[in-house]
């Protein structure tokens, strides 16, 4: 890779780079830390589809938007989160990412409006070109070194939206959380909120504050989970400790928590399913019919596990602003919603919180020596490369522990990937599956999700052994992407004048 290569354009700013990352949410900022940090004599930008810095945390408006991952492992490792908060709104976290961009300079490698479109590895000149739609500007191309996709695996422009019957006949308004619109009024309206995800319980108590009443409409429960909003631990260690170590300390504490309730909850999941309904039965009183609402027909973690900060659907169902109701929708009707059931509910609002639709790679079409990649026949390597896909990385977070936690990893193991590159002369590398990796092969997210489940088609697979194997474990994605060796035969390395594997 050759150090800090970059050409240009008049007037249009650099078009070669050594590294191009896309996605300027909580990924890409680490991506950029990384990247200067690590690797300090190298070019990049980050090239950002949107007109902001924050990713998710930018797109999502709704009201109650928050973190259900606590803030000292959602927080970068590198910046310490300096409230008391476990878990943060959705504003705070978006300028956190912002700020972070702004102090340590990243942002002035983002190019805004810059939607990735495409990208073509090259091997004779070991790059690849990205092909993105600069809006105003048109079509613009990029070549790098290296690319690397910060920009998470759900579709940005819509979510999972079904096709009710009846919905047109509907006389009120149907709302998608992740396009919430600016002007809708809740205060004293009935309000179904379909969904049993961790947006619906997010929104059933924020909308319970001001609507008349909140119904959760759900086919199926969720496990949901009381936390405490403060960490008093952590609060404790604050007062006494210098900023940065009490901020380790709680994170390691966190992670070690977690880890340990997500092996318990595996190992002995009648247990951790019991646990979990003796708290809500605590919470909600001995008249709420929890095997029916809040009892899952999976065991705990074969989906995310909603979480309840300070149990606050708890206290409002509790209260009787909100309640709980498991049917499915028959059809719509011009006052609310007829159920399986033959029960009607009434409603002025509903919002469809019912999913999120997932994109591999941000849509991006992707090519190697002009053969199109199909992602459902690449098999992920460590749980950042693809097989058969050359100088390309992917931050892909944890479905059971906080998403910035794997993402971080990925940035390092990029970096000591490129710095080994450029110590010894190479120009690419590419992770290659033998017949026994392919022979023996699973979906690449574990979970039985709605979310996940409409997407297994198009999602890369996961091997049975490493390096092939897609662990959501920390400590051993730590070991293997902090601490193994590169050359492990199955990632092969290569100079511009050699053929790349087959």
């Amino acid at each position: 890779m050759d150090p800090g290569a970059a050409t240009t354009n008049e007037g249009a700013g650099p078009t070669s780079f050594d590294v191009i990352v896309i996605g300027a949410g909580l990924s890409g900022i680490a991506a950029g830390h990384y990247l200067q940090t690590l690797c300090p004599g190298l070019s990049y930008v980050i090239l950002e589809g949107r007109q902001a810095i924050g990713g998710t945390w930018d797109l999502f408006r709704y009201p109650g938007v928050r973190s259900d991952s606590d803030m000292s492992t959602l927080g970068y490792s590198f910046r310490p989160w300096q409230s008391d908060a476990s878990f943060a709104p959705g504003p705070a976290i978006r300028e956190y990412v912002a700020e972070t961009a702004r102090e340590e300079g990243i942002d002035r490698h983002i190019r805004f409006g810059h939607r990735c479109e495409a990208a073509e590895w090259d091997s004779t000149q070991a790059r690849w070109t990205v092909s993105c739609n600069a809006g105003e500007s048109g079509a613009l191309h990029l070549t790098c070194r290296f690319l690397f996709f910060c920009s998470g695996y759900y579709d940005y422009e819509q979510g999972h939206q079904p096709d009710w019957p009846g919905r047109d006949a509907f006389a009120g308004r149907i709302v998608h959380p992740q396009h919430w619109p600016a002007d809708l009024d809740c205060a004293n309206r009935q309000v179904v909120i379909i969904g049993s995800g961790a947006t619906a319980v997010t929104l059933v108590p924020e909308l319970a504050a001001k609507a008349a009443h909140v119904t959760l409409l759900q086919r199926s429960p969720s496990y949901i989970v009381a936390l405490p909003g403060r960490d008093r631990i952590g609060a404790a260690l604050r007062r006494v400790l210098p900023r940065k170590l009490s901020y380790r300390l709680v994170r390691w504490k966190n992670i070690l928590l977690a880890a340990a309730f997500f092996q318990y909850s595996r190992r002995w999941p009648e247990r951790a399913r019991a646990l979990l309904l003796e708290a809500a039965q605590k919470l909600l009183g001995p008249t709420f019919d929890v095997d029916r609402h809040l009892s899952p027909s999976y065991n705990p973690w074969d989906q995310r596990l909603c979480i309840a900060p300070d149990a606050d659907i708890f206290n409002a169902l509790r209260a009787g602003k909100a309640s709980i109701v498991t049917d499915t929708v028959e059809r719509f009707m011009p006052g609310g919603i007829r159920l399986a059931s033959g029960a009607e509910l009434p409603a002025d609002i509903v919002v469809s919180a019912t999913g999120l639709t997932l994109k591999l790679m941000g849509g991006a079409q992707i090519r190697v020596d002009g053969r199109p990649v199909d992602g459902s026949q690449l098999l992920v390597y460590r749980g950042v490369m693809y097989s058969g896909v050359p100088n390309l990385a992917v931050a892909t977070g944890y479905t059971n522990a906080s998403w910035t936690l794997k993402c971080e990893l990925a940035a390092r193991y990029v970096c000591r990937l490129i710095n080994h590159m450029q110590a010894r002369g190479f120009d690419a590398c590419v992770p290659v599956a033998d017949a026994d990796a392919l022979a023996s092969t699973q979906p690449m997210l574990n979970l039985s999700s709605g979310y996940v489940q409409r997407a297994v088609g198009m999602l890369p697979r996961q091997g049975a052994r490493p390096p092939w194997r897609m662990y959501q474990n920390y400590l051993r994605d730590l070991l293997s992407l902090r601490f193994s060796p590169l050359g492990d035969g199955v990632l092969r390395f290569s100079k511009r004048r050699e053929r790349l594997p087959e």
